[in-house]
């Protein structure tokens, strides 16, 4: 699905990614891990485009990425939930979700799945973004960024802030999403790739297919995510 090779990046003079390399699989939840300031926000934005790769390869399904634009990139499969959920505040819940598909046609419907995976984003629809809990914000931002129906999601940081209880939801969604897929057309789902960078070990540990452990902007250690504990994953990313 999407296959990183070699990636460097640069802030002034300082070298935030090193070299990095490393496949998404559909089907498969990779989890990124580090302690803060180890480059993992720069990877996740460098993937969306956010901040451009000074050199290596991104590709996926064989397509290059490394000169796309953000908007190209999501065109191409990719949704992206930000650090810190970045929703529109001022819109409605419906506003919010209809921006997932700017791209597509007027007429192009909020996919029903959405209202599944996320029962309190229907009911609130004609909220406003800014009144909902934060929990419910960041439901409404994995929405938003699944409503064009990407074949990768990339999430950063998902838990911060979050209820236990809407932990829980977002990674029953997380697992929902990679196993079963999303409905991209009636009767017809998709798995998806998900890459997931987050602090929260436990919810990392449950969730992942794949660990990546950064530290300095390299890989220090990776492997199956049933592997975590015996390889003292806990212990890398400890403060």
């Amino acid at each position: 699905m999407l296959k990183a090779d070699q990636l460097h990046q640069y802030y002034g003079g300082s070298h935030i990614l090193r070299g990095l390399s490393f496949e998404a699989q559909p089907g498969e939840i990779t989890v990124i891990l580090g302690r803060n300031g180890v480059g993992k926000t720069t990877l996740l934005k460098s993937l969306m485009g956010v901040v451009p790769i000074k050199s290596g390869g991104l590709q996926l399904d064989g397509q290059d990425l490394a000169r796309l634009t953000p908007f190209e990139r999501v065109r191409r499969g990719i949704g992206y939930v930000p650090q810190g959920r970045e929703i529109f505040g001022r819109l409605t819940v419906e506003e919010n979700l209809r921006m997932g598909l700017a791209y597509k046609s007027g007429s192009t419907k909020i996919p029903p799945q959405l209202f599944e995976l996320f029962p309190v984003l229907k009911q609130m629809l004609h909220r406003r973004g800014g009144d909902l809990s934060g929990g419910q914000q960041q439901q409404l931002a994995i929405a938003r960024a699944l409503a064009a129906g990407p074949r990768l999601i990339i999430l950063d940081e998902p838990t911060e802030g979050i209820q236990p209880s809407i932990i829980k939801d977002i990674g029953r969604v997380l697992r929902q999403l990679a196993v079963e897929g999303l409905e991209i057309e009636p009767g017809r789902c998709q798995r998806m790739a998900v890459i997931l960078v987050e602090q929260y070990y436990d919810f990392a540990e449950e969730l992942a297919d794949q660990y990546l452990v950064m530290e300095r902007g390299e890989f220090i250690a990776r492997g199956r995510g049933a592997e975590m504990r015996g390889n003292g994953v806990r212990a890398l990313i400890s403060v």
